[in-house]
Order: structure tokens, then C-alpha cells, then sequence
């Protein structure tokens, strides 16, 4: 069921590895870098929230979501091969609102489509499961430039743009991974057929944005009260998270290679450490995920996300001080902690206080909450990066750091619990 999610969370590691150092290639400012990124935060907001009240009023030959995947995944195959050939700053950052938009129109439909398949008891393995995965598909798109070195392909063979040939390559891979994947879980599990009274209201209702904003009016109103509470945790641990994509590369050629040069060959060996240090934590969430899952079903899901934002938060902190290759082990396990929770335990949370008929506009709203963050950190992190972070990116990562640890205490306020509505639904 999930080996979709592997597809589009491999795309999303390609992006988060090789954004900035493409960006750099082509001529971008760190400064300016949050800026770049905006399209994925801007996307999200306006696409998954709508789409996931659609794909709860769909009624197709080929299911509730399933149509959403399939469209999803066909334009992320397009963008992901076309990327890494740019020509130009802005069809790069072009190309990326595209991309971002594809991915954001398979994600939420996803999610909800392992909702609807599985029943409360095993909806905490469903999504810990796709946490697993994602660990998976984005340890071998950071490792794929560093497999595609050993393979024999020069770092240092790079095009007119200064875009390398190991990242046109990687690019490639996911492109055929991102519809392949997604296929594949369509046809070994497709969705369970909707009940006749389910499909008549549907049919009554039909399918129109007009109808599908208003169910998100409806439902945002209705939001249940463990849902606002796990808005704030969200703030600040997505804010640190996409500062911390965005300046790793940064910091590691910083503080390990000594250069601030995105034209250097020292820049490149920094972008290909990037690409090892996040395949370790993506890697690390791997298993991570498979631990978790018998320690929520005992404890709950809420103790164990806010012990792992406090382990990724530290590590983040213990960043800022890494002067050797073997510091960052430590530090990427604790952030793969993190990265495997936060990709699996607060749906679980969601899971249990919303009602299951409105799950694709609640998985919509519920990543207003990722967004919103980034959107955040986008037009801030411009304007404090010189005066207040003094032009360099391993204060960034303290700042992400802090930013964790008061995530990790922001979750332990949330009051988990299937809601009254969720359970008369």
C-alpha cells in the first residue's frame, strides 16, 4: 500500500539535498534562498486542502484518490527530469513551483487513502509504515549522487550551467520511481469500494470547487481541539526543519571545507556530504519508524514525538559545533529520530480526533500546518539572516535547534483522544 509514498518522498529528498546547491549553481544569494524554496510552502496551501476535500467527493471508475495519485505522480515524473537541465535561476525555481504543486496534488489523497483502508488499531502501523518508507526513499536520493561517484562518474563533471552530471542523473531515477511507484501500489491495493449510501450522497452532492471550499470552511470551523493544539507544536518544528534543508550544505562547507564558494570543487564535496549526512538520518528513520510502532501502541503517540523533537533538537544544537565527519553521526541519528516521528506520529494523533468521512479535507488543513511554517521562515529568514545571524548558516541551525525543543514541549499539551464528532462519525 505505501510503496507509492517511497516515489514521492524520494522526490521530495532530491529537492531537499539538491534545491539550494542548484540554486547556488545558477547564481543564487543565501540570503535569498528561503525565497526559492517558497514554492513549495505557497503550493501546499492552496492545493492540499483543496484537493483533499475533492478527493473526499470523488466518485471515479478509478476511486476516491486514486485519480489524484496517478495525476500527481505524472507531473512530478516530468519536472524531476527536466530540473536538473535549467538553463536559468528562475526556470529552476519555475520548474520547482510545478513540481511541488504534483507532489502536493498526490500527498494528502494518499495519506487519507491509508486512512480509509485501515481501521483505528492499525491506522498507528499504517502511517508509521510511511514514515518508514520515506526514510527509505530519501536515504538513497541523498545517497544517490555519492553511489553515482563510486559508480565512476566524476563529481567534477559538471555542464555550462555548473549543474553536475551526478545530479542530472539522480533526477532521472526519481523521475521513473515517481510514477512507477505509484502505479504499482494502484494496482496491488486499490481502494475498497464505497458503500451504496456513500455513493448516492456523493453523486447528490457532485464533484465542484465550489462544494469542496465549503467543506473545508465547514470543517476548519469544526476543527477538533487536538487538532489546534498540534498546529503550535507544528509551527515550530516545520520552521526549523526547512531552515535546516536549506543551509546544511551551507554550514557542512563552512565548518568542514572552509568555503562560502558554491563555485568550488570544495563547495561540491560539501553538497556530496550533505547528500551522505541526510541518507544517514533519512536511513536512521528507516528503523526508527519500525521501533516506534509497538512503543505508540503502549504509550501513545504523544510522549514518543515530543521525546523525539527533544533528541532532534539537541542534535541540531550540537551542529553549530561539528568540526569533524564523525561529529555529524551522532547528530544525524537524533535528527533521523526526529525526522521518523515527524513523519508518522502526529498523523496518528490526527487520525484518532477527526471524523472519518471529512479525512482528505483534514489531511488537507492538517498540512496548512506544515506549510504555514515555511511560508513563515521564507519571508523571515531574509531579513535576520545577516543583521541577527551574522551571514552564516550555522546559526541557522542553532536557531532550528531551539526551534525543536520548544516543539518537543508544545506536544506534550496536545490532548490526544478520538473527539465526540470523530467517534459519532
Amino acid at each position: 500500500m505505501n510503496l507509492g509514498f517511497f516515489g514521492l518522498q524520494f522526490s521530495f529528498g532530491l529537492q531537499q539535498a539538491n534545491m539550494s546547491p542548484i540554486y547556488s549553481f545558477l547564481g543564487a544569494d543565501e540570503a535569498s534562498m528561503p525565497l526559492l524554496w517558497l514554492a513549495g510552502p505557497i503550493t501546499g496551501l492552496l492545493v492540499q486542502p483543496l484537493v483533499g476535500a475533492l478527493s473526499d467527493r470523488t466518485n471515479s471508475r478509478l476511486g476516491r484518490r486514486t485519480p489524484y495519485f496517478l495525476i500527481g505522480a505524472a507531473l512530478c515524473s516530468i519536472c524531476l527530469f527536466a530540473m536538473p537541465y535549467s538553463p536559468v535561476l528562475w526556470v529552476a525555481a519555475s520548474l520547482l513551483w510545478i513540481l511541488d504543486a504534483a507532489n502536493n496534488v498526490a500527498m494528502e489523497p494518499y495519506r487519507a487513502y491509508v486512512s480509509d483502508r485501515l481501521d483505528p488499531s492499525q491506522q498507528s502501523l499504517g502511517f508509521l509504515t510511511q514514515s518508514a518508507f520515506t526514510g527509505l526513499a530519501q536515504t538513497l536520493a541523498y545517497l544517490a549522487p555519492t553511489l553515482l561517484v563510486q559508480a565512476g562518474v566524476s563529481a567534477d563533471l559538471i555542464d555550462a550551467n555548473g549543474i553536475p552530471e551526478i545530479t542530472r542523473i539522480a533526477f532521472l531515477i526519481g523521475a521513473v520511481l515517481s510514477i512507477t511507484t505509484i502505479v504499482y501500489s494502484v494496482l496491488r491495493v486499490p481502494e475498497l469500494p464505497l458503500e451504496a449510501d456513500e455513493r448516492q450522497r456523493m453523486t447528490g452532492e457532485g464533484l465542484a470547487a465550489s462544494a469542496a471550499l465549503g467543506d473545508f470552511v465547514a470543517a476548519f470551523k469544526d476543527m477538533p481541539r487536538p487538532m489546534r493544539q498540534l498546529a503550535v507544536a507544528m509551527l515550530f518544528q516545520w520552521f526549523a526543519m526547512f531552515a535546516y534543508w536549506q543551509y546544511i550544505a551551507f554550514a557542512l562547507g563552512r565548518s568542514l571545507f572552509g568555503t562560502a564558494d558554491a563555485g568550488s570543487a570544495a563547495f561540491r564535496q560539501a553538497v556530496l556530504l550533505t547528500g551522505q549526512a541526510g541518507a544517514l538520518y533519512n536511513f536512521v528513520a528507516f528503523f526508527a519508524a519500525f521501533a516506534m510502532m509497538p512503543i505508540v501502541q503502549r504509550a501513545g503517540a504523544k510522549p514518543v514525538h515530543a521525546g523525539a523533537m527533544l533528541l532532534s533538537g539537541l542534535a541540531m544544537l550540537s551542529l553549530g559545533l561539528v568540526t569533524t565527519r564523525m561529529g555529524l553521526i551522532p547528530a544525524m541519528i537524533g535528527i533521523g529520530i526526529g525526522w521518523a516521528s515527524l513523519m508518522g506520529n502526529p498523523y496518528v494523533m490526527l487520525a484518532g480526533a477527526i471524523p472519518p468521512a471529512r479525512t482528505g479535507v483534514y489531511m488537507g488543513i492538517f498540512n496548512m500546518f506544515i506549510v504555514v511554517p515555511m511560508m513563515i521562515e521564507t519571508l523571515v529568514m531574509p531579513l535576520i539572516y545577516r543583521p541577527l545571524l551574522a551571514g552564516d548558516p550555522r546559526n541557522v541551525l542553532l536557531l532550528s535547534g531551539a526551534m525543536m525543543l520548544i516543539a518537543a514541549a508544545a506536544t506534550l499539551r496536545v490532548k490526544e483522544g478520538r473527539t465526540e464528532a470523530a467517534s459519532a462519525n
